[in-house]
């Protein structure tokens, strides 16, 4: 029995890098991240695939890699980024589904996946999608939601909020928008083939009141101290992993790339403005440079 495709988080038609990002006021963690990308990030690389990269706000930060491959469900999103980036061959964009990741196993040498897990119902899922189309050896970082924060400890302590930050339960705070707790994205991690290298606590200063009373250089020298506290304990809202995979038999067979994520045959041929699978017949459409791989939208 087939099982049920997990919900998906679409940002199809959002104005999330500008309204969020450029004028949101998140000067702060887009810099606070950028440190922590810094520290974890292997100096480059062949092949390095960004999943849920948007509008491309981290892409230029993957310095050393051949190509990067951006992927987003939205097609909306890749497009602002297809602008922002330019049509080069050092970018792929990709419209797909994180629980079908239409791509060859083995094929990468690393892979992000930054402010993307929290919108998943099954991130173990996720994770072993991610952990197959890594090769031995490969570099995984990842950023998640922490429900164990110290804002979420106070409010539960004083009683103006009803879950524990203390249990691996998930929390659900909006609609597909979830905390995980360390423990359980370890668990996870480790049950995908992972090996976690290390932890960085991000985002401590996250504050309205803060970000208003406290220069960003300010803030972003504090924050690079804070951040290797992760090590030992997590309790900022937003925690990053580098992780290493493990389990592989094999690196992908020179010459392949993409797979159809309908029937997993690796013989994907070109026609005109179609990826024609060899095995299924299904056509994946290339929409003006962007991959499309979405089921729904095929």
């Amino acid at each position: 029995m087939t099982e049920p495709q997990p919900p998906i988080c679409d940002y199809e038609g959002s104005t999330y890098q500008t309204s969020f990002w450029e004028q949101g006021g998140r000067a702060y963690e887009d810099q606070a991240e950028a440190i922590a990308l810094q520290r974890l990030m292997p100096r480059g690389g062949e092949l390095l695939l960004e999943l849920g990269a948007g509008a491309g706000r981290n892409s230029l930060r993957y310095t050393g890699f051949k190509q990067v491959v951006l992927l987003d469900y939205s097609l909306t999103q890749l497009q602002q980024a297809l602008q922002r980036l330019g049509k080069d061959q050092h970018f792929i964009y990709v419209a797909a589904d994180i629980y079908k990741l239409p791509f060859v196993e083995g094929l990468f040498d690393t892979a992000t996946m930054i402010r993307t897990l929290h919108h998943m119902t099954e991130p173990r899922v996720a994770l072993e999608q991610v952990h197959q189309t890594l090769q031995p050896g490969g570099i995984f970082i990842l950023e998640y939601a922490n429900k164990q924060n110290i804002k979420a400890i106070m409010r539960y302590l004083i009683r103006k909020q009803t879950w524990s930050p203390f249990n691996l339960q998930s929390v659900e705070f909006e609609k597909l928008n979830f905390d995980f707790h360390p423990k359980a994205v370890r668990g996870w991690l480790k049950e995908s083939g992972f090996i976690l290298q290390q932890q960085l606590a991000v985002s401590y200063f996250r504050l309205g009141m803060l970000k208003r009373n406290l220069s960003l250089k300010l803030l972003t020298r504090l924050e690079a101290r804070l951040q290797p506290t992760g090590k030992w304990l997590q309790l900022s809202p937003s925690v990053f992993t580098r992780s290493l995979v493990t389990g592989k038999p094999h690196i992908a067979q020179a010459g392949t790339f993409f797979k159809c994520p309908v029937c997993g045959a690796a013989e994907l041929n070109q026609h005109g403005s179609n990826l024609i699978c060899s095995k299924c017949s299904r056509a994946w459409p290339i929409r003006d440079g962007i991959f499309d791989f979405r089921i729904e939208a095929g």
